[in-house]
């Protein structure tokens, strides 16, 4: 859940003379972020809060089901998270290493975050958007599917790690379960898993099995929908409902909420920069 000191944000999101003086405060980031802010309405909703722009479309007695703010962080928050995510010399964010096996992974006593999902969901891209303010970290990207074959390590600061995980399904590496489900049930400083599932196809049978690999590992997990920016209003919204559905009803660690994100237009990054760093202990 949220870190208890978030405030509500969605609400006094369109406070902006109060918000705007409070980020001048901070440093030349939230500068950066308070520009976000100047963004049309419509707009600044979309890219922070893309969740809550689908619930426009939604019946009234179709709301009751449909978590859309029980992460629901202030703008101020979110800009805590962004400077957390920019590299500083004080605040260093560097890739740390590879590793095929667990046993091979770098000794990090730091609290972790992990990404995994299918092939070609736009996994790498997603990391590489989170980074974006590190612009020195270098993300790997490819077009072909299955390109990540090993468990790649990324410290923020002495913050966190994230760990982007290979994807599973077409072209995943030989060894895959071995190497991701004794991962996941080993690491021991591991806080949260984001699975990634991509919206215009939703939940595919390979990710059924994810699904249930994090079930049976009692691990907290969160669903991630990429490639939002893909996928008309009308269609984002069934996969949401469909989707949404699913985690009530056959999940127990599933974090209630979905996160829609887009690697491309970063509507839904600055959210889950936010979510990452609360799960972590960075926004107590």
């Amino acid at each position: 859940m949220a870190a208890p000191g978030l405030r509500l944000g969605a609400e006094r999101l369109f406070e902006m003379p109060a918000v705007l003086e409070r980020l001048s405060r901070y440093n030349s980031t939230s500068q950066a972020f308070a520009e976000v802010l100047r963004l049309p309405k419509q707009q600044l909703r979309k890219l922070l809060y893309p969740l809550q722009e689908v619930e426009r479309f939604l019946a009234p007695d179709g709301r009751q089901d449909f978590h859309l703010r029980i992460f629901d962080p202030s703008p101020e928050d979110i800009a805590r998270a962004d400077n957390i995510f920019t590299a500083t010399e004080r605040n260093r964010i560097d890739y740390v290493s590879s590793a095929v096996r667990i046993d091979h992974a770098p000794d990090l006593p730091r609290p972790e975050v992990c990404f995994i999902g299918r092939s070609n969901v736009g996994k790498s891209s997603l990391i590489k958007a989170l980074f974006s303010l590190a612009p020195e970290v270098e993300v790997r990207v490819s077009k072909k599917p299955g390109h990540t074959k090993k468990m790649n390590f990324f410290k923020v600061g002495k913050h966190f790690t994230v760990v982007d995980m290979p994807g599973y399904g077409f072209r995943a590496p030989e060894d895959f379960v071995d190497m991701v489900e004794t991962y996941l049930k080993e690491r021991r400083n591991l806080k949260r898993t984001f699975l990634l599932v991509d919206s215009v196809v939703g939940i595919q049978k390979t990710d059924n099995t994810a699904i249930e690999m994090c079930e049976e590992f009692a691990l907290p997990y969160v669903i991630v929908l990429t490639k939002i920016d893909k996928s008309s209003k009308g269609h984002l919204l069934k996969q949401v409902l469909q989707i949404q559905k699913f985690v009530n009803m056959k999940t127990q660690g599933c974090f209630p909420q979905l996160f829609p994100v887009s690697a491309v237009t970063f509507s839904g990054i600055h959210l889950l920069r936010c979510f990452i760093a609360s799960v972590t202990g960075n926004l107590d």
